[in-house]
């Protein structure tokens, strides 16, 4: 398989069954400073098979395709490389899809509309490490699943330290690594290790995944 290209140079991958709606971004997304949008697909299949032979660095990835929707393209996504950054994109703001595809992996979940004019801040902060939501859908499910449980907390179980539950609190406010050890005047590894730990003792593999599953445990 090919490997990805130099941090100045990221290729995306774009998967969407609406013709027109993809051309435009693919057009947008090929006008940005180090981007390029070196693939379009209207269906999951076909960038499966591509994907066997190629990888990008960032995949948008419609949740309603033909055939193989979004999230079950994604969890095969992971099983060829965990490296790949999957941006979820759909029309709708469901708060059970929102959550199926942050514990499936999705690196974000943004809603279509004002897209086109957010791609490049976007591309930027996924590529960074940030985990970018639209506000709109941020809301809803912080709402969702910070009232599905009762409101104690559930931190027995998963025995995160302190200073893991500030790290975990700090990503769910979109801070990106950078940014926390920062705020916590730590060091970048120092951060990573503590990610690694929450990552280990909540049975999660991403940041999205992290803090919605702190979020609907009750942890931050």
């Amino acid at each position: 398989m090919n490997n990805f290209k130099d941090d100045l140079n990221k290729s995306v991958w774009l998967v969407e069954d609406n013709a027109i709606y993809r051309k435009a971004l693919y057009r947008t997304i090929n006008q940005l400073d180090h981007f390029s949008c070196e693939n379009e697909f209207a269906d999951a299949e076909s960038m499966l098979i591509e994907i066997e032979e190629k990888l990008p660095d960032i995949i948008l990835l419609d949740v309603q395709l033909p055939g193989m929707n979004g999230i079950e393209a994604m969890r095969q996504i992971n099983k060829v490389s965990k490296n790949i950054k999957t941006v979820i994109l759909t029309a709708f703001d469901e708060q059970d899809k929102i959550f199926e595809a942050l514990c499936a992996g999705a690196s974000g979940y943004l809603l279509k509309s004002g897209l086109k004019t957010e791609i490049g801040e976007i591309l930027n902060e996924v590529t960074q490490g940030g985990a970018p939501m639209s506000p709109s859908v941020a809301k809803k499910v912080i709402q969702q699943f910070s009232n599905q449980n009762n409101k104690s907390s559930k931190n027995d179980q998963f025995d995160l330290t302190d200073r893991e539950l500030l790290v975990l609190k700090l990503m769910a406010d979109g801070k990106i690594k950078k940014e926390i050890a920062e705020t916590m005047s730590l060091s970048i590894h120092t951060i990573n290790s503590h990610i690694r730990n929450i990552y280990t003792k909540l049975h999660v593999d991403t940041n999205t995944g992290a803090v919605a599953k702190g979020i609907r445990e009750n942890l931050i």
